[in-house]
């Protein structure tokens, strides 16, 4: 049995992108989007789905963006602003993040990035929001994802991230949870180990 080995012949043109922003609210079109994190996916020889490279930016609020501080809280960040985050605008920021996309868009030959994520519409929804604010074109689908609450609901009847991370057999580690780093390759790990438990093949030459 040959089994599908080419990341654009899985999922029919598309290439998978794990992301995951960090903001200071719910609304993708007021509150500020803080940092976010890209995990491109490889595929080796036998069909299975790896993690690949990882891109992070913090991003500074945009002018009169909203920033609610129960969100801060959350994500356990005290000053957007700090010096110390070394965050740059978000217009810079997401052409950083979007170039490597586009770039193995390339390699591959798919024809678009589809947004893997836990919760995939929130994050789709910010990244959206964002390019059209810095008239920058999303390499994403508009409205596709593949979304890890749905996919590890079926796989391991559990839809929080670090409970189907768990069940998944992957470590989780509360300390480092909801940065936007260790979130999204916790998401591309899980999505990775949920794909590869089916694996497409394609017969033989010589099967009739």
């Amino acid at each position: 049995m040959n089994y599908v080995n080419k990341i654009k012949d899985r999922f029919r043109g598309f290439l998978p992108v794990v992301v995951d922003v960090e903001t200071a609210g719910f609304n993708a079109k007021t509150d500020a989007l803080l940092e976010m994190a890209v995990v491109t996916l490889k595929m080796d020889e036998y069909g299975q789905l790896k993690r690949d490279k990882t891109f992070d930016r913090n991003i500074l609020p945009f002018p009169g963006a909203n920033i609610e501080q129960s969100a801060l809280k959350f994500i356990g960040m005290e000053d957007p602003f700090h010096p110390f985050r070394q965050a740059i605008n978000e217009k810079q920021a997401l052409k950083e993040l979007f170039e490597p996309i586009k770039q193995q868009l390339k390699e591959t030959g798919c024809s678009r990035a589809v947004l893997v994520g836990h919760n995939a519409f929130f994050d789709l929804n910010f990244v959206l929001a964002a390019a059209e604010r810095c008239h920058l074109k999303a390499p994403f689908h508009q409205f596709s994802t593949f979304d890890t609450v749905s996919l590890s609901g079926l796989a391991y009847g559990q839809t929080v991230l670090a409970k189907a991370a768990i069940c998944a057999g992957l470590e989780w580690d509360n300390q480092q949870a909801h940065s936007a780093v260790y979130d999204t390759e916790k998401t591309a790990d899980l999505f990775c180990k949920i794909v590869n438990q089916w694996p497409l093949s394609m017969p033989d030459d010589n099967d009739d």
